[in-house]
């Protein structure tokens, strides 16, 4: 461990030092009751943080759970420092956190080792599972299979000389874009300009520079907390709107495999049932994104509310929304035009019914009179 600490440290005068921050999510049920689940594990709730005092209704609507785990001690020396925060919606978020001090060099070099990291993944999955059974009671509707999210926080607290945030940016951009992408060899000037432009600044000593799979944030322990803690809120909407995305996509799918094999009369006649069970889960899916969407408010505090869009432009929030948005509105769509068949049909068989009927009576009438 202190032969990996020397090759990452350059000289003092340019060593940094910071965290890395590796947040695993995985979506593993479609609610956790919070209340109980504090009760088992004898765990604290989390509110968010901000740069500056704001008012109570800045919050989580429903705050998750946090779980502080002993650490965990990696083949190659590493400690790293597990956290678990359960969420309302489902997502179970593991943040395993590696301390360095290291120069720009070490930075990059630990960057590409970490970005993305497999063995971060199964540890996060590991300590997942070995939580499940305990919490359980406090699980509704487990899902067989877990979707997942990773996402890389790099944490500088300590930067020699305390430059300003943009001053950080202009002298060490090449590097900061290095490092998001997790490459050793330097980027072209496309690519850095690309990485560098969702960069946010709030005080004159923070910065935070936002990529798809990974950011830097640089400020103090205290601001960068709340920095991580939107970072790691948007990707787990980000998760949850996948999940909603593929959920539609197979009701869907499913739904048009069943029209395809029924035919005539008897495909109209089912198509109730059909329609009830689509809406059904329509309006199901649109109640789980309106929870997922309002979990929690940035209504007074402008850079939480700034760093939030951001972070949610660049993992991809808006465009899974919109996925799952268009699919309600398809299988709203979709659930009129059964429930109109099933009415036609019904209509015609009633229309039968009156004319047999009719038939019926004309036949007795005959009947009786000869």
């Amino acid at each position: 461990m202190e032969q990996a600490d020397r090759s990452l440290a350059g000289t003092d005068s340019t060593i940094m030092k910071g965290a890395v921050l590796g947040v695993i999510l995985h979506d593993v049920c479609e609610e956790i009751r919070l209340e109980e689940l504090r009760q088992i594990l004898g765990a604290r709730r989390v509110e968010p943080s901000f740069k500056h005092a704001t008012p109570e209704y800045v919050r989580f609507e429903k705050p998750p759970v946090v779980e502080q785990l002993e650490p965990v001690l990696l083949a190659s020396g590493e400690k790293l420092i597990p956290q678990i925060k359960y969420y309302d919606y489902g997502v179970v978020s593991v943040l395993l956190q590696l301390e360095f001090a290291a120069d720009w060099p070490g930075l990059v070099q630990l960057a590409a080792r970490w970005v993305p990291s497999p063995e971060l993944e199964r540890q996060a999955q590991q300590i997942i599972r070995g939580r499940l059974e305990k919490i359980l009671p406090a699980i509704v509707r487990p899902y067989s299979e877990w979707l997942s999210e990773d996402y890389y926080i790099f944490v500088l607290t300590e930067v020699p000389g305390n430059p300003q945030g943009f001053d950080l940016l202009s002298r060490h951009g090449p590097e900061i874009a290095q490092v998001l992408r997790g490459e050793q060899t330097p980027l072209a000037r496309s690519i850095n300009d690309d990485v560098l432009q969702s960069s946010l600044f709030y005080y004159p000593n923070d910065l935070v520079v936002v990529a798809w799979n990974a950011a830097l944030v640089y400020d103090t322990p205290a601001g960068a907390e709340t920095s991580v803690q939107i970072l790691e809120y948007a990707n787990s909407q980000l998760l949850e709107f996948r999940h909603y995305d593929e959920w539609l996509t197979r009701e869907l799918a499913g739904v048009y495999a069943s029209l395809k094999h029924r035919a005539g009369i008897l495909r109209r006649w089912t198509m109730r049932a059909e329609a009830l069970r689509l809406n059904s889960i329509t309006v199901e899916v649109t109640e789980l994104v309106e929870r997922s969407d309002n979990a929690i408010k940035f209504v007074s505090d402008m850079y939480s509310a700034r760093l939030y869009r951001l972070a949610a432009v660049k993992v991809g929030v808006p465009e899974y929304k919109n996925l799952v948005n268009e699919k309600l509105r398809i299988a709203e769509g979709l659930y009129r035009s059964l429930i109109d068949e099933f009415h036609q049909s019904r209509g015609f068989v009633l229309e039968v019914m009156v004319v047999i009927i009719l038939v019926i009576e004309l036949v007795y009438l005959f009947r009786g009179k000869y």
